[in-house]
């Protein structure tokens, strides 16, 4: 959490022992429109250092599992959570599912984003790619009626990405969070409801 220390946002997740102070980002998010249950099975990509997956954690009941993506580590333990640390363009999806014994998915949240060049184009492409690719996860893996959250560093290729996610889901919302830097490009978009 190599952020200013006099960050509102830092100082709360450190006070609560969350690794990141991005939680409060998914917590808005799930207070908003209500995606998270006790018994659901949730992909977290994009999952260290592992805030989303430990907000999760706080609200699964005994049935309930995630399971983590990240190519960098996340260190704590739980007996409820899998992590990977593999490339989301190399996961060999049929592996995870018979390690973790999941023969559904409920969420799939992507908080995944590139490592930025400073060129905008660049990393605004980039961006869209990691959602495309948390979008076809969600695509082949989410049961019906399951949800998608994903991290998308807002360009002109937004209206492209809130065109796919309408053609999977029901409904589909975007939120900038309060915790949310305000200098941050970054949006969420969420889709409810898989078709």
């Amino acid at each position: 959490m190599n952020y200013n220390p006099r960050d509102h946002y830092f100082k709360k997740a450190k006070k609560e022992n969350f690794v990141a102070r991005s939680i409060y980002k998914l917590e808005e998010i799930d207070k908003k429109f209500n995606l998270i249950k006790k018994d659901h099975i949730i992909v977290d990509l994009g999952a260290s250092p592992g805030s989303w997956s430990q907000y999760c954690l706080s609200k699964l009941g005994d049935r309930g599992k995630i399971i983590g993506i990240d190519l960098n580590p996340v260190t704590f333990k739980n007996p409820k959570y899998i992590f990977y640390q593999q490339d989301i363009f190399e996961v060999d999806w049929n592996q995870i599912k018979n390690e973790s014994e999941i023969d559904k998915i409920d969420i799939v949240l992507s908080d995944m984003a590139p490592k930025t060049t400073g060129i905008k184009f660049t990393d605004q492409a980039r961006s869209l790619d990691l959602c495309l690719k948390a979008l076809e996860v969600s695509d082949l893996f989410l049961s019906p009626k399951g949800h998608f959250v994903c991290k998308f560093f807002h360009s002109d290729d937004y209206k492209v990405l809130v065109s796919e996610m309408k053609k999977k889901f029901t409904q589909v919302e975007a939120l900038k969070p309060d915790s949310t830097r305000k200098i941050s490009k970054e949006i969420f978009l969420i889709g409810i409801n898989k078709k």
